[in-house]
């Protein structure tokens, strides 16, 4: 990893003259291998000087100045906190959710912004083995309570994985390409951290803040019994008094260049800021939901299994099910099939109609096809305009820890017995034991903590390891 003491002004020149459009998806699966090719490096770096080009003109909402972001940070924050309490004033009133109508929809948007979510903190893991320079100390701190100190309740990534596994919410890999811009942003300012450092800082800046929608969200998903905790954890450590947003600024301030030309600096912040506009918005994943649309997209991946699965005894509109199947483009004139048939009754329980109990019933010959997202999304299909708002229940979610408490997750450190569950560990643990130095034993443990490794068993070792000899 190159030293973030070398001379950064003007290695950043934006050159895009002969530059073909890059796909963030294929990179952002490329930079997540135990070791990126030469090739994918190349192209992470050429795309944050494309996504850079895209935002080096646009306005932006930072003040002119480095010493009024402390004042601009806070003035954000005390707008949130209106515009929130606006919103709770709304919902006391009877109001319905903002983001979420039903609960499919919210699976939804925790499917949509997955690719985010689990490099959660990525931009930052560049600064980690300079964490004997003071000057990136705010930063680093941030970093590593974003992999929870390396407690597996606390790794941002590790919640995620869990909220996803929870309510089955698979397949993410499949979602479309502009879902991966800014999980690829991350990982390409991970790899690039001594060419792009203000941007890299500028990017945590905008991050860092605290935005409504993460407000309504946390508050959205509880009403349907999804637990928000991985949202109103941000809520928490992004707060405007000793969290990570004014960490954020205090970071802006503590590298600021004192010989070089701070102007130029801080026009590379603003452009890392604004990379956080790019891709697709949390309100514009939400907004773009079309429950019938979601619907016909799974019947239609399940068609493709399914087409010879299924008996012929049955015949819905002069065609067996497996006719029906065969081609995914039937699937909506199957379902209109379904509902005059009266196997499928809209508007109502659903459990009044004969394809729902066939999914999910007690006997039903077709439970397990479909997993607890794919179901969710029927149900609420299916009921319609007789599903019920929400009704919000104020749970603590104290089996929290449930699932964080396996082995996997806590390996005992000072094992000295190998077996198959902690070789790894052992192994490190030897390696740490040998080393000469605290230096040596950091740059063994600082591979363990990037955006590849840093949720797993022996990420989260290294992680607590880490943090334990960075206070000694």
């Amino acid at each position: 990893m190159k030293d973030l003491n070398a001379p950064w002004l003007g290695c950043n020149a934006i050159d895009t003259s002969n530059s073909t459009q890059l796909n963030p998806k294929q990179l952002y699966f490329g930079l997540l291998k135990n070791q990126p090719q030469k090739s994918t490096l190349t192209q992470s770096q050429q795309f944050l000087r494309q996504q850079l080009n895209k935002v080096s003109s646009k306005p932006t909402d930072l003040p002119q100045t480095v010493e009024a972001l402390m004042d601009w940070m806070r003035a954000n924050t005390a707008s949130v906190g209106e515009q929130y309490h606006d919103y709770l004033t709304q919902r006391q009133q009877g109001q319905g959710p903002r983001y979420f109508p039903t609960k499919s929809h919210a699976l939804y948007f925790l499917k949509a912004v997955a690719p985010t979510k689990l490099v959660d903190g990525a931009w930052l893991y560049g600064l980690i083995n300079q964490w004997h320079d003071s000057r990136y100390t705010e930063l680093i701190k941030i970093y590593l309570e974003e992999l929870g100190d390396g407690e597996a309740d606390k790794n941002h990534v590790v919640l995620y994985q869990k909220l996803l596994a929870t309510h089955e919410c698979t397949h993410w890999e499949n979602l479309p390409e502009a879902n991966f811009i800014q999980g690829a942003i991350q990982l390409s300012l991970a790899q690039h951290t001594a060419e792009f450092l203000p941007e890299v800082i500028g990017f945590n800046l905008g991050y860092e803040q605290l935005p409504l929608h993460l407000l309504i969200c946390a508050y959205e998903l509880a009403e349907w019994d999804i637990d928000p905790y991985y949202f109103s954890l941000h809520v928490t450590i992004d707060n405007a008094d000793t969290g990570h947003a004014t960490r954020a600024v205090q970071a802006v301030l503590d590298n600021m260049p004192k010989l070089a030309d701070p102007a130029a600096f801080y026009q590379r912040v603003r452009n890392g800021y604004m990379l956080n506009t790019l891709g697709v918005s949390t309100t514009q994943i939400i907004a773009a939901f079309d429950l019938e649309q979601e619907l016909l997209n799974i019947l239609a991946t399940k068609a493709v299994t399914g087409a010879q699965l299924h008996s012929d005894y049955c015949r819905l509109g002069g065609k067996t099910i497996n006719e029906w199947l065969a081609d995914p483009k039937q699937i909506l004139e199957f379902i209109n099939v379904l509902i005059d048939k009266g196997w499928i009754h809209r508007n109502q329980d659903p459990s009044n109609s004969r394809f729902w109990n066939l999914l999910a019933g007690e006997k039903g010959v077709m439970f397990g096809v479909f997993n607890a997202y794919e179901l969710q999304v029927i149900y609420d299909w299916i009921a319609g305009e007789s599903r019920q708002a929400p009704i919000f229940v104020n749970r603590r979610y104290k089996k929290r820890r449930q699932g964080f408490d396996s082995p996997a997750h806590n390996i005992d450190d000072s094992q000295n017995h190998v077996n198959e569950f902690n070789v790894d560990s052992t192994l490190l643990m030897d390696k740490l034991a040998r080393a000469p130095d605290k230096r040596t034993m950091m740059d063994l443990l600082v591979p363990w903590l990037s955006p590849v490794h840093h949720h797993t068993p022996l990420g989260l070792m290294a992680t607590r390891q880490f943090v334990q000899n960075l206070r000694t």
